[in-house]
C-alpha cells in the first residue's frame, strides 16, 4: 500500500446480515410482534470487513461466488446501508455494477444519457460537453434515436458502459463491467481502463478473471463466505484463491468431500436407461489426486466413474461429455472411440474407470454428464445415463478467445530493415 498517499476509500469493521425466513408467514408474525421467538436465520453475507484503499490505486476484490464481492462495492457507492460498521469514500464515485439499472425503456439513448448523468450528479452543459464522447464510445449507430427498449442485449451494455466510463470520475468501482459486448469492445474498454490508471485514479475491480486481476491491480483483497481472508500482493492472494477452490486454504478441507456428499453434485441430474448395470459414483481428482471440482487449467485431472453390473453385459462402453452452462457441448470421449476396450461384465462385478487428460478448457463453470452404455448385437443400448451429474469450476489467470486454449507458442524475431524504409 501507498502509505503516503490520502485514503480514498476506508471500511471499517463491516457488516451486513439479512434475516433469512422458512416461510413467509414467519417474516410477518415476527414483523407484527405475534411471536417471542424469533423465526429467523441470520446469514452474515459481510462479517467485519476492514479495508483502506488510497488514492491512486487499483485494488482488486476476489473471491467464490457468494463470497460477498458485489455485496462490499454496493455498501461502498450506498447502494446498500451496512448493518454494522463504517465506510468513508473522499471522491466522486462512478460505478459499473448493474449496468442500466437507472435506463428507462421508454426513453431513446440520447434521453437515457442525460437522465443517467444527472442521476450521477453531472449538469446538463457537462452532460453536453461529453455527448459525442459517449455515443463514439458505445458506437451503436442511429440506434441512439430509438427507444432503448428495442435494442438488442449487446447494445443496451455497450450504451450504459458508455455512460457510466466517461465522466471522468475520481474514483471508479468496476463489478466484472468489463466483459460485456464483443471482442472488440471489450478492447476498447480496457484501453479506457488502462487510460484511467494512467491518470492516477482509484480504481476497485472484481472480477472472476484473474489475469486481468493479475495485470491491472496494485493489491488484493480475498474475501470467502462474507470473510476477509487476507489482503497482498495479486501473485500471493490468487494463489491463495486457488487454495480456497480446491479445499485446501484450510487445514483438513479437503477431507469433507467424502463419497456421498460430492461437492458440485447435481441433486436434480436427469438419469435413465435399463439399469442392468449403473454408475454408483462419480468424482473428480485434481493434479495431486484429491478429490475437487475446481481444476486449475493447464494441470492434469481425472473423471472416475464407479460402475455395477447387474446382468452380462457384453461390450460396455463408458462415456463422459463437457458442456458450457448454456448446454453446448464442449468435449468428450468414450472408451470405444479412445480404443481402450474392456472385458464384458459380470453380475456382481464392480468396476472403476478412470478418465485422465490435461484440462485445457478457457476458465468458468461447465457441467458433466456421464453414459454407459453398448451394443447388443446391432442394437444400441444405454444401460445408464447421468446428464449434468457434476459441476467443474475451471480456475485460469490466462483466458483465450473461444472454448479452448491450443497453448500458443509466441516467438518474435528482429528482421533486417526493407531496402528503402525510411530510417
Amino acid at each position: 500500500m501507498e502509505q503516503g498517499k490520502p485514503v480514498a476509500i476506508s471500511v471499517r469493521g463491516v457488516e451486513k446480515v439479512y434475516k433469512l425466513y422458512d416461510k413467509s408467514s414467519d417474516r410477518v408474525r415476527e414483523a407484527l410482534g405475534l411471536t417471542r421467538k424469533a423465526r429467523h436465520k441470520r446469514h452474515y453475507a459481510l462479517n467485519g470487513i476492514d479495508m483502506d484503499i488510497r488514492q491512486g490505486e487499483c485494488v482488486g476484490i476476489i473471491g467464490t461466488n457468494g463470497s460477498g464481492k458485489s455485496t462490499i462495492l454496493k455498501i461502498i457507492t450506498g447502494v446498500l446501508s451496512p448493518t454494522k460498521g463504517e465506510v468513508e469514500v473522499n471522491g466522486r464515485i462512478s460505478a459499473l455494477l448493474e449496468l442500466g439499472a437507472g435506463f428507462n425503456m421508454e426513453y431513446n439513448g440520447i434521453e437515457n444519457v442525460y437522465l443517467n448523468g444527472m442521476m450521477i450528479g453531472f449538469s446538463e452543459k457537462e452532460i453536453d460537453e461529453r455527448l459525442q464522447e459517449i455515443l463514439d464510445f458505445a458506437d451503436i449507430g442511429e440506434y441512439v434515436y430509438q427507444p432503448v427498449k428495442t435494442y438488442s442485449s449487446g447494445m443496451f451494455v455497450r450504451l450504459a458502459f458508455a455512460v457510466a466510463i466517461n465522466i471522468d470520475p475520481e474514483i471508479l468501482i468496476v463489478d466484472e463491467a468489463l466483459s460485456v459486448g464483443d471482442v472488440f469492445f471489450q478492447a476498447k474498454c480496457y484501453r479506457k481502463f488502462e487510460e484511467f490508471k494512467k491518470k492516477g485514479k482509484t480504481i476497485v475491480f472484481v472480477s472472476h478473471d484473474l489475469s486481468s486481476v493479475s495485470k491491472y491491480c496494485d493489491r488484493v483483497y480475498l474475501l470467502n463466505q462474507g470473510v476477509l481472508l487476507g489482503e497482498g500482493s495479486p501473485k500471493k492472494m490468487i494463489d491463495a484463491y486457488k487454495q480456497v477452490l480446491v479445499g485446501q486454504y484450510e487445514e483438513g478441507e479437503d477431507q469433507k468431500h467424502a463419497a456421498g456428499g460430492e461437492a458440485g453434485q447435481n441433486p436434480e441430474l436427469l438419469e435413465y436407461g435399463t439399469h442392468q448395470a449403473e454408475i454408483l459414483e462419480v468424482y473428480l481428482t485434481d493434479e495431486r489426486g484429491m478429490r475437487s471440482n475446481a481444476i486449475l487449467k493447464g494441470t492434469v485431472f481425472s473423471i472416475h466413474m464407479k460402475v455395477a453390473f447387474y446382468e452380462h453385459i457384453p461390450s460396455p462402453i463408458f462415456a463422459y461429455s463437457v458442456k458450457n452452462i448454456i448446454g453446448v457441448e464442449i468435449t468428450g470421449t468414450n472408451t470405444m472411440v479412445e480404443k481402450a476396450y474392456l472385458d464384458s461384465g459380470e453380475p456382481g462385478q464392480v468396476k472403476e474407470i478412470t478418465f485422465t487428460q490435461e484440462m485445457n478448457l478457457q476458465g468458468g463453470e461447465y457441467l458433466l454428464s456421464l453414459g454407459l452404455t453398448g451394443y447388443e448385437g446391432d442394437t444400441f443400448q444405454v444401460y445408464h445415463r447421468l446428464y449434468d451429474a457434476l459441476n467443474i469450476t475451471v480456475v485460469s489467470d490466462k483466458n483465450t478467445v473461444g472454448y479452448y486454449d491450443m497453448n500458443s507458442r509466441i516467438t518474435v524475431k528482429d528482421l533486417e530493415r526493407t531496402p528503402g524504409a525510411a530510417q
